[in-house]
């Protein structure tokens, strides 16, 4: 390349940094009290102070009316970009429109692609699901009942239960004997008390074998109910390498896996491809997948008696 094309380059290059540089970007979740949320909000604040951008964060609790109302908000007050994190844009499709049709970009990290969105990170949700529920099958030997804590209206998680639904299909000796629709936010108070009254409708040693948790937090409530109950031989899985519940297989509860998402690197892709978007260009995909990693007692190097 001649020093011209050099110097023209350099300076494509600056003049796409400065474009990006000071944008409003709005982020948006229902789910702040969500410790993987979280952990991805402040990813991506770390990320966006880097490229020098103003950032307004939004919490609504769990209330969707509200959030889709905010999102509304950022159009109308001209953000220049909207993150979208935790939550499927077609639960606020109307929104997500107006967003689009204003000319504003929108991404989610953790959700779903959309033909109003640019751009979805997120992990193989379905491959979670089935590297999580193959631990737990192969733990209790293929065989036995199981309990399964759900939240169908967060994508990821709904794809993590088609998994298990897959598998159970494959392993007819592996039985749920029961379920809950875990509520959001208050999600580890929620299923303690749910999965109390699991246990007490099914007391009899043996009557339940494992819990398959959607994430990790149904796990960690359901966890504390096993423990105050003081029952043996049932094991608990989840996902999202929530650290209590690291520390839970650590010290060799009842929980014995989780599957680590890169909510890190999903705020770091997202913060990147946004940079890319501002600046005028194009994300490289419309979905792009962050890392995973099975994480268990061998993994940890943990022996249990």
């Amino acid at each position: 390349m001649t020093s011209l094309a050099l110097s023209a380059a350099f300076a494509l290059t600056a003049a796409g940094a400065a474009q990006a540089a000071g944008e409003k970007v709005s982020v948006l979740t229902p789910y702040l009290s969500a410790i993987a949320t979280a952990e991805m909000i402040d990813s991506f604040k770390a990320q966006a102070e880097k490229h020098q951008w103003s950032i307004d964060v939004v919490d609504t609790a769990g209330d969707m009316g509200a959030f889709a109302s905010r999102v509304e908000d950022a159009t109308t007050k001209g953000a220049n970009a909207i993150v979208l994190v935790s939550v499927d844009p077609a639960q606020i499709q109307d929104q997500v429109d107006k967003a689009k049709a204003a000319g504003i970009p929108v991404v989610t990290i953790d959700g779903a692609k959309n033909a109003s969105t640019v751009l979805n990170v997120t992990s193989d949700n379905f491959v979670l699901g089935q590297t999580m529920t193959k631990f737990l099958f192969d733990t209790i030997g293929n065989k036995g009942n199981i309990v399964r804590f759900f939240y169908s209206a967060h994508p990821g998680v709904h794809q993590r239960e088609l998994a298990l639904d897959e598998a159970l299909k494959a392993n007819p000796d592996v039985k749920q004997i029961a379920d809950h629709y875990v509520q959001v936010p208050g999600q580890i108070e929620d299923s303690r008390a749910a999965m109390d009254a699991i246990l007490l409708a099914n007391p009899a040693e043996g009557a339940i074998n494992a819990v398959w948790a959607g994430w990790d937090e149904p796990g960690i409530g359901a966890n504390l109910a096993i423990e105050a109950a003081g029952r043996k031989g049932i094991v608990v899985a989840g996902i999202d390498g929530n650290p209590e519940a690291i520390e839970l297989i650590k010290k060799c509860t009842s929980y014995v896996g989780t599957v680590r998402q890169g909510f890190t690197q999903m705020a770091e892709i997202a913060a990147d491809q946004l940079n890319t978007i501002l600046a005028g260009g194009t994300p490289e995909k419309d979905e792009l997948y962050a890392p995973v990693e099975l994480i268990t007692r061998d993994s940890l190097g943990v022996k249990c008696d």
